[in-house]
């Protein structure tokens, strides 16, 4: 029959239905690194935490070493994401890793015998930390074809809120039979894994000519430049990087320092504390779930919306009211900030030009996480000089108003300088 082989033929040329990602040996791979240094990023200052409990640190011995770690991601990011774009990003994401382990000894054995030492680890510790960042982003692009990066993003941050979730109550258990110094060998084991576990990339072939020598390379500062013009060319980018920054700084200061005080002082208990934080990490963990399959119309704006819902923290903290209203509050904002997070991850991957992408991923966690230590520093001067109420209002305001600002930007809306597209279109 004449109709017979041409059903066969549309059959054969119909495309095979897209392999879930978390069948890919490759990704597999890569996000089980993900997941190791994003737990050991978590455990150090809990562990260090528990260190001061035993009283072998001093508080102020903890806050130095923190800021030692600050200063040493700061310092590796861009760093890190112009050797990302030069070299293989598997190889830094290795030497990244293996400098991150080699710290762990090295806090362990200044513990209680010499605090330099320790923040030389810490900071050693940050650089490595720092300079894995924009390597684990751009290295995601080369593993994950366009199609399945969201569901792929969106696998890498349920690691990261599972681990926050359950991470404590294991480290606390572990602490019973184990000593300080052999957490923060684990620590470095944890560093070993994200080293050694992911694959290599396939990085896409340059257009034209050859890639000039390496005595012919720009400087590193130029070639940051050069990531610099590339965010610039994405107004989108630069306008909501400009939102998170803001919204970090202010409402995740909120959270680090107006919390804990509030829930002793209003609410006279520490169980506020623990259940907004909780609801947080567990809201933002649906909504990782959520966003791997949910491929809104107006993405960017969407995306937005989500991140301007962490101002519900700060305004549940201004007035006295009920403490199921500032845990459901927290529940949202963890909601809101995991349905920003994906989709600003996925689009940055698909938008920015791939040779330039771990510079202009640098440049998100220069700003948005390296700002962060700096709002915790003056959120508490700031609520002491004018009051919880007046900061906590400023705080929200911020959060609300910032996302707003960024979604007026034309090419907001999709996350994309490009025509609109089709919801859920690579």
């Amino acid at each position: 029959m004449p109709t017979a082989p041409r059903t066969t033929e549309i059959a054969k040329s119909a495309p095979p239905p897209a392999r879930s990602v978390l069948r890919d040996t490759a990704f597999l791979r890569l996000w089980t690194g993900a997941t190791a240094s994003g737990l050991a990023t978590w455990a150090l200052p809990f562990v260090l935490g528990l260190a001061v409990l035993d009283r072998t640190l001093s508080p102020a011995a903890l806050g130095l070493l923190l800021a030692a770690r600050t200063v040493g991601f700061l310092a590796a990011v861009p760093v890190g994401g112009v050797l990302a774009d030069r070299h293989s990003r598997r190889g830094v994401v290795l030497w990244s890793g293996l400098a991150a382990a080699a710290s762990a000894p090295l806090l362990a054995a200044g513990l209680g015998r010499s605090l330099p030492l320790m923040a030389l680890a810490a900071a050693l510790a940050g650089a490595g930390q720092g300079a894995c960042r924009p390597a684990f982003q751009a290295l995601t692009a080369e593993v994950v074809d366009a199609g399945r990066r969201q569901q792929a993003n969106a696998a890498m941050t349920l690691s990261v809120r599972v681990s926050t979730l359950a991470g404590p109550a294991l480290t606390a258990l572990l602490a019973v039979a184990l000593g300080t110094g052999t957490l923060l060998l684990g620590i470095g084991a944890l560093w070993l894994v994200a080293a050694l576990t992911p694959g290599r990339g396939t990085r896409p072939a340059p257009d034209g000519a050859p890639s000039p020598a390496a005595t012919q390379r720009p400087s590193f500062l130029a070639e940051f430049a050069d990531g610099i013009r590339e965010a610039r060319r994405h107004p989108w980018f630069i306008a909501t990087l400009a939102a998170l920054t803001a919204v970090i700084a202010t409402g995740y200061s909120a959270t680090g320092v107006a919390l804990p005080l509030i829930s002793r002082d209003r609410y006279d208990t520490g169980v506020v504390l623990a259940a907004a934080t909780t609801a947080y990490t567990a809201g933002a963990l649906a909504a990782a779930l959520l966003i791997a399959r949910w491929r809104p119309p107006s993405q960017g704006w969407a995306a937005l919306a989500g991140l301007a819902a962490y101002g519900f923290a700060p305004l549940s903290l201004l007035l006295p009211v009920h403490p199921a209203v500032v845990v459901a509050a927290y529940a949202v904002a963890g909601v809101g900030i995991e349905l920003f997070n994906v989709p600003w991850f996925t689009a940055t991957q698909r938008e920015v030009a791939p040779d330039k992408l771990a510079r202009v991923s640098s440049l998100d966690f220069m700003l948005s996480y390296g700002l962060a230590p700096v709002g915790l520093a003056l959120i508490a001067p700031a609520i002491d000089a004018f009051g919880p109420r007046a900061v906590l209002t400023v705080c929200a305001l911020i959060c609300f108003a910032a996302p707003a600002a960024a979604a007026l930007v034309p090419s907001a809306r999709h996350f994309s300088s490009r025509p609109a597209r089709k919801a859920g279109a690579p």
